[in-house]
Parts: structure tokens; C-alpha cells; sequence
């Protein structure tokens, strides 16, 4: 009866939606208004499709990752196409969801110490945005953090919720990958692999070889994984060993010093999380970096950095490169040090809340120092600081910056403790390629700045939502037991 009754009353709402429009289409001789009706009856029908293949939708979103490009709308205004779309769409519909049914939100994800972290992060750049410089920067920024929140944070505790799942997620990172790997090797060949042909190699998929070497070596700590869990008996065990070749070739050609450190310091976090060394670590690098910050600003030491603007030149050879980083007159690394001044100025201007989310670039100028100016430092590409770290301080203040340390720290106290409780191996080893990978990004941002970018923000986001994953999995392992 109650059935018949909702019926009876779409059926009069319809009948009187299309009376009105055929009616005001008419009157204002608009025939395009006589489509209204017809979506009233298709979005609902639309809607109830896409809401029941929103996993589909989640496994195509990291497809794309690797794959998608920048995508200029307006000279001011670009957007990821199309992992951006993607993340923006499965950011609404999980939202529907939850107003229909409030009930489907993870109850594990709400009490995990890392998401509240990550709650208490948005609220601050909720303050910072209300004492943000430009206000409508900062709301942009906020908006893009939630749609990386979802999707990476917590869509994973629907769908990473067996080992056959995890092995899911590795080939629809791994294989778009390695077709843009092989890819750029095959275009980079017409230059002979110079140093200074990779440039040449990447478009559309990646901005520059910066990026691309990033993610590069972050995904093959997760290559590195898929063959560590491969048995040898298994014939296409060769194929990744042949990956993994093809994959450090790719890496050097990448000519990317960041990314091979962050290679090195992967190898080094895993000895670390294996030997439980992590808390001892961290106090010791903390000290360090506090150190190196006091000794660069007492008495204006930094100074002593300043390049020589006539020398400071980028060189096309990888030999003339490297020797001229390790003397300082390197163009990147000076044009840091330049950035680098500027920020720190801006942080000891609003040292609080900070200039807002979003906003070095548009106010960074009036705090650079000729001394350390460059020739390229006309910024046409209007990038950052090329420093995560210290632009957090700059746009989010001090408070920003203790946020996003201490949810590195959480991340990898929580790595090494669920890496020496697990008993199952397949979830052990994802741990500690999930601890490799944020200690690859860690290094990576403290020389660039990518977390807010879909590429590595990505994968940033995405190793929280695995670790919630699998603190879950160990409490399942730790039950089992016990029963």
C-alpha cells in the first residue's frame, strides 16, 4: 500500500514538472526547457548506476594516476585530467552515500589516531584560510584536500579488504606505469639518453623529469614488493625481475638527484623498521634538523650560500652537473636557496597561521634577497618553494608544520610496530614497502614539493589509508590467534 501510495505521488510530481516546462518553454519560445522532465527521470536512474560502480570508478582512478596529464581550462585555472575528475566524483558520491545511508562510514577509519591527525590538519587550515592573504586560494586548497582525503584515505576500507584486493591495486599502478616508462625510453633513445633530452620525453604524461622520476621510484619499492611475494616457481616471476631492470635504467636516465636519494634512503628505512630503530631515528633527525635550522639563521650563516650569479649556470651534461652541485653553482639548487630565503622571511613575518593555504606564490617576491637571485628566477612556471616542509610553514604557520611532522612520525612509528607484529607475511611485506615508499616522498618534498600534487599526493594519501588497512588486518590476525 505504502509502495503504491510513493508512486502515485512521482507520478503527479512528474506530471506537474512537465505541465510547468511545457508550459514556461512556450511562453519564453525556449524548446530546450522540454528536456527538464525527461531529467527527472534519467539523473535518478544515472545516479543509482554510478552509485553501485563506484568501485569500478576507484579502480580506474589509479589507472589513470600515472597516465593523466594537465589539462589548461583558462590561462589561471588547469586541472589533473582525468584523475582529478575522478577524485572529485568519488569524493560526491561517497558523500551521498553517507547522507543516505550515515551508517556506511568506516567506524574503524573515525578512530584511528592517523585520521584524527588528519582532522586536526583540515581544521587548522580551516583557521589558516580565515587569516589567509587571498581567502579563495586557501578554500581551493582546503576543497582539494578533501577529494585526496576520500578517495585515498578512506575508499581503502572498502576496497583493499583482501590480499587479492592489494594485488589489484599494485598492477593498475604498476602496468600504466610501465607502458609510460617504456614509453619515455623509447623517445629518449632519439636523444641518446642525454641528460639533457629527458625534458623532451615526458609530456603529456608528466610535468617534468622531476615528477616522473618521483613516482618512478616510489613504484618500484611497490615492484620490489609484487616480486618479493611472487613464488620463484611462478614463470612470470621473470617478468618482474625484467621489470625491475627496465625500471632502474629508467630511473638513471631520469637524471633526478632527488629521486636517487630517496632510492638510497628507502633501502635504509627498511633496515631501519626491521631492526626497530624508527623512534631513535626520528628524536636523532629531529635534532638535526633543529640544529641545522639554529646554525643557518645565527648570525646570518645562510649567506654564506649565496651563489655567484655569473657562474651559476644549468648545465646540459650529467659530469658538469654533478660537479657543479657538489660546489654550489648548480642553477636548481641555488634558485632554491633563493626560494628557500624568501620563505623563511615570510615564516618570521606570520610565523602563526601564515600567509594561508595556496598563497606563497602569489606573495613570496617581496621577500627574496638578490644576493641568492638566479636567471630563472622570474618563476615563469609559478612553482613553490621546493620545499614541502618550509612552504607548510610559510602558508599554515608553525602549527601547520608540528601537524604534518608529527603525522610523519605517527606513519612511521605505526609502520614499525605493525611490521614486527604481523605473523602473516603478505601483510608484513606490504608494510614495509608502505614505510619505504613515505620515507621516499619524505625525502623527495624536503627538496620539492609535491604532496599536493596528484601525482605523489597520491600515493602520499594513499599509504595512510593502507596502514588503517593494516592495523585493521593485524587486529583480525590478533583475534584469529586468540580464538
Amino acid at each position: 500500500m505504502l509502495k503504491a501510495i510513493q508512486q502515485q505521488k512521482k507520478y503527479w510530481i512528474a506530471v506537474t514538472i512537465f505541465i510547468v516546462t511545457g508550459t514556461v518553454a512556450i511562453v519564453l519560445e525556449q524548446p530546450l526547457l522540454l528536456a527538464l522532465p525527461f531529467l527527472y527521470i534519467i539523473i535518478p536512474i544515472i545516479f543509482s548506476v554510478v552509485i553501485h560502480k563506484i568501485e569500478k570508478i576507484f579502480w580506474l582512478l589509479f589507472i589513470t594516476l600515472p597516465l593523466s596529464t594537465e589539462l589548461n581550462i583558462t590561462p589561471s585555472l588547469g586541472i589533473d585530467f582525468p584523475d582529478e575528475l575522478l577524485l572529485m566524483l568519488l569524493t560526491g558520491l561517497f558523500f551521498l552515500s553517507i547522507k543516505f545511508r550515515p551508517n556506511l562510514f568506516p567506524i574503524e577509519v573515525l578512530k584511528h589516531p592517523l585520521f584524527l591527525m588528519i582532522v586536526l590538519q583540515l581544521f587548522w587550515v580551516l583557521v589558516c584560510t580565515f587569516f589567509a592573504v587571498n581567502q579563495l586560494l586557501s578554500i581551493k586548497f582546503f576543497l582539494a584536500r578533501i577529494w585526496f582525503i576520500i578517495p585515498f584515505v578512506v575508499l581503502p576500507q572498502f576496497f583493499l579488504q583482501s590480499i587479492n584486493q592489494f594485488k589489484k591495486l599494485a598492477l593498475s599502478l604498476l602496468i600504466p606505469m610501465s607502458v609510460v616508462v617504456i614509453l619515455c625510453l623509447i623517445r629518449h633513445s632519439y636523444y641518446q639518453f642525454s641528460f639533457e633530452g629527458i625534458k623532451n620525453t615526458l609530456s603529456p604524461f608528466f610535468r617534468n623529469h622531476v615528477t616522473y622520476s618521483a613516482m618512478l621510484v616510489c613504484l618500484l619499492a611497490v615492484l620490489w614488493c609484487v616480486r618479493k611475494l611472487t613464488p620463484k616457481t611462478k614463470t612470470y616471476r621473470l617478468w618482474l625481475n625484467w621489470g625491475l631492470v627496465i625500471g632502474f635504467i629508467a630511473l638513471f636516465f631520469a637524471y633526478s638527484r632527488g629521486a636517487w636519494a630517496a632510492l638510497i634512503i628507502g633501502v635504509f628505512t627498511a633496515i631501519i623498521i626491521h631492526y626497530k630503530m624508527m623512534g631513535k631515528f626520528l628524536i636523532v633527525t629531529t635534532i638535526s634538523i633543529a640544529f641545522s635550522v639554529g646554525w643557518l639563521t645565527y648570525n646570518n650563516h645562510y649567506v654564506r650560500f649565496a651563489p655567484d650569479y655569473q657562474h651559476t649556470i644549468f648545465h646540459s651534461e650529467l659530469g658538469e652537473h654533478l660537479q657543479s652541485t657538489t660546489s654550489l653553482k648548480d642553477l636548481s639548487n641555488a634558485e632554491r636557496f633563493y626560494r628557500w630565503v624568501a620563505g623563511a622571511k615570510m615564516f618570521t613575518q606570520r610565523p602563526f597561521t601564515g600567509f594561508g593555504p595556496n598563497n606563497f606564490y602569489a606573495n613570496y617576491k617581496n621577500y627574496t634577497a638578490d644576493i641568492f637571485k638566479t636567471y630563472v628566477s622570474d618563476n615563469p612556471e609559478h612553482s613553490t618553494v621546493h620545499n614541502y616542509y618550509l612552504l607548510t610553514a610559510v602558508e599554515q604557520g608553525f602549527i601547520g608544520l608540528l601537524l604534518f611532522y608529527l603525522l610523519l612520525c605517527m606513519m612511521f612509528l605505526h609502520i614499525q610496530r605493525l611490521y614486527n607484529m604481523f605473523k602473516n607475511n603478505f601483510y608484513r611485506t606490504v608494510t614495509l614497502t608502505t614505510g619505504i615508499v613515505i620515507s621516499m616522498i619524505a625525502i623527495i618534498n624536503s627538496m620539492s614539493d609535491m604532496i599536493e600534487t596528484d601525482k605523489i599526493g597520491s600515493l602520499f594519501w594513499l599509504c595512510i589509508g593502507v596502514i588503517i588497512v593494516l592495523d585493521q588486518k593485524l587486529k583480525d590476525e590478533k583475534d584469529s590467534i586468540a580464538l
